[in-house]
Order: C-alpha cells, then structure tokens, then sequence
C-alpha cells in the first residue's frame, strides 16, 4: 500500500482534476472525481495502471474492469469503449499510463534469451488485465518523480521505461506482451492488417486485398484477427468508422450527414441505423448527452 500511495501522491501533483487525461514528457497521468459515460477511442498499445477507483474498457462484448492496484495492458491499436465506474470528491479516479515500445520488447527478448515467459499462457486477445506487483508499482512511481527534472528525465527515464516493459514480460500478462517484440508472431501479423484498415477506413475495402497485404489467405487472415482483436476486419473497419463519428459529432452535432458521409457511408439512413445499433441512441441525440460529459482516453 505504500507504494500505491506514493503513486497516487506523484498523479495527484501532475494531474489537472477532471481535465482529460493527459501526456507530460511521455507519460500519461489522469485525475478524476466524476464517473464518466462509455467514450469509444482506438487505443494504441500501452500500459494503463489505476492508482485509485476503478474504470471498465470493453472490447466489443468482452469487459475488462480493473481497480486501483491493477493494470490494463494493450497490445496494439483496439476501437475500445471505456468508463470511470467509480469515482468521487473524496477519492477521485488517479491513473498512470505509458505507451508500450515494440522495439523495447524485442531487444529485451533478445538479451534475456529464455528468462522470460513465468506468466500465463497467451489467451491470444491483445488485451488484458492484471494486478500489479510492488515492483512494477515502484517503477511506475520513480518514472513519475522524474517529471519537471528535464536532465534528470533525459538520463534516467530511458533505463525506468525499460525496466516497466521488463516487469510486464516478466509478469502476469508476459505471454500477452511478449508477442509485440516478435515480428513474426501473429500479434504483428494482425498489426499490419489494422495499420492497413486504419489508413482507408473511410473507403470500400475487400478483404481479399488485405488478405494479400499481409500475405495471409482470406481464411486465415480472418481466424488470425478474430483471435486477437475479437472481431472480423470488417467489423473493426465499422467500429472505427462510428467512433471516429461520434468524436466528430461532440464537437459538431448538427453535420450529423457531413460526418457519416466523411467517414464512409453514402447512406445517412445506414449511417443513423448502425450508430444506434453501437452507441444506443441516434447520432444527435447521443452526442447531445456527450457534450459535457468527462471523456476519458483509454
């Protein structure tokens, strides 16, 4: 618990309280006393550690909550939809995140040979949540200390950031983030789809074309990403369709066919249709409720 609360101590001085999450000198940190509604982002990879009340990440039906003392770990870019679910004044939601290093993975793999891999086997899902140890808590909190101290940060946080990504290979989830530093694993493979999908997912797409992209089969290609990101390339390219809209319509509500039509539908009806079908309610109603609520990344 100390650890937990020196991290806690470390957000709460660099946090500003239910201002969205923020990036200071390479790191995430995030304060909240507001429980917040379900906000869909493409989260890139990255290690999520709650110091304080609990947030839930949804991958399409699959829920992943995690407490304070727990971590969520992403393991490419994933459409997910995530809430604070519990928060208050007199604890807020706190929150720690650093973005995960494929180059980093891979040369720790390199020079520790086969002195990895004490964690689970791998469930195939890049996405996963565990509790965290006082030495991954420790290093988390020493990375933070480092912020506002530039010579310090540029010498020291090099070796610390290193040393959390060595802490998740070596932890629970090892299985699940030692598939990033692999470039042959089927992590990289269903990466390079994503990549491809993310740059034309405004477009009409045939998955035979991303199939060869890849240098899969069709059959293939779908088995490999329904394993790891728990939909089909399609149903990906749709769920970043609707939110990349619905973060558009926050900001805009009344271009509700401007937006649908910029992110690929030539159909304002389908457009409206399937939005409601993801998000529970027609494109302007719901991005009414949104705007003043608390949207939290991640």
């Amino acid at each position: 618990m100390e650890k937990l609360d020196e991290l806690r101590a470390q957000i709460v001085r660099l946090a500003r309280r239910n201002a969205p999450p923020e990036w200071i000198d390479g790191v995430q940190v995030f304060a909240t006393d507001q429980v917040t509604e379900p906000l869909g982002t493409v989260t890139e990879p990255c290690l999520a550690l709650v110091a304080q009340g609990e947030k839930r990440s949804a991958l399409e039906e699959r829920i992943f909550d995690y407490r304070a003392g727990q971590y969520l770990v992403v393991t490419l870019d994933l459409p997910l939809t995530s809430q604070i679910t519990h928060a208050d004044t007199a604890e807020p939601f706190l929150a720690f995140g650093l973005p995960l290093n494929p180059a980093v993975i891979a040369q720790l793999l390199l020079d520790a040979g086969t002195a990895t891999g004490t964690g689970k086997k791998d469930t195939g899902v890049a996405i996963a949540t565990s509790d965290a140890d006082d030495d991954l808590i420790d290093a988390a909190v020493r990375r933070l200390r480092l912020v506002g101290n530039p010579v310090d940060q540029r010498i020291l946080a090099p070796a610390i950031e290193r040393e959390i990504h060595w802490r998740l290979l070596t932890g629970p989830q090892a299985a699940t983030v030692r598939q990033i530093g692999l470039a042959d694993s089927r992590l990289s493979l269903v990466a390079r789809a994503i990549h491809w999908l993310q740059a034309r997912y405004a477009e009409v797409i045939r998955v035979d074309d991303l199939a060869a992209e890849v240098g899969l089969s069709v059959s293939s290609l779908n088995r490999h990403f329904r394993a790891v990101t728990a939909m089909s390339p399609m149903q990906y390219q749709k769920q970043l369709r609707l939110q990349k809209a619905r973060i558009q319509l926050i900001a805009n509500p009344h271009d509700i066919a401007a937006i649908g039509h910029a992110v690929g539908y030539d159909s304002p009806s389908q457009f409206s249709r399937e939005y409601r079908r993801m998000f529970g309610a027609p494109p302007g109603q719901d991005a009414a409720r949104l705007q003043t609520a608390v949207l939290p990344a991640g």
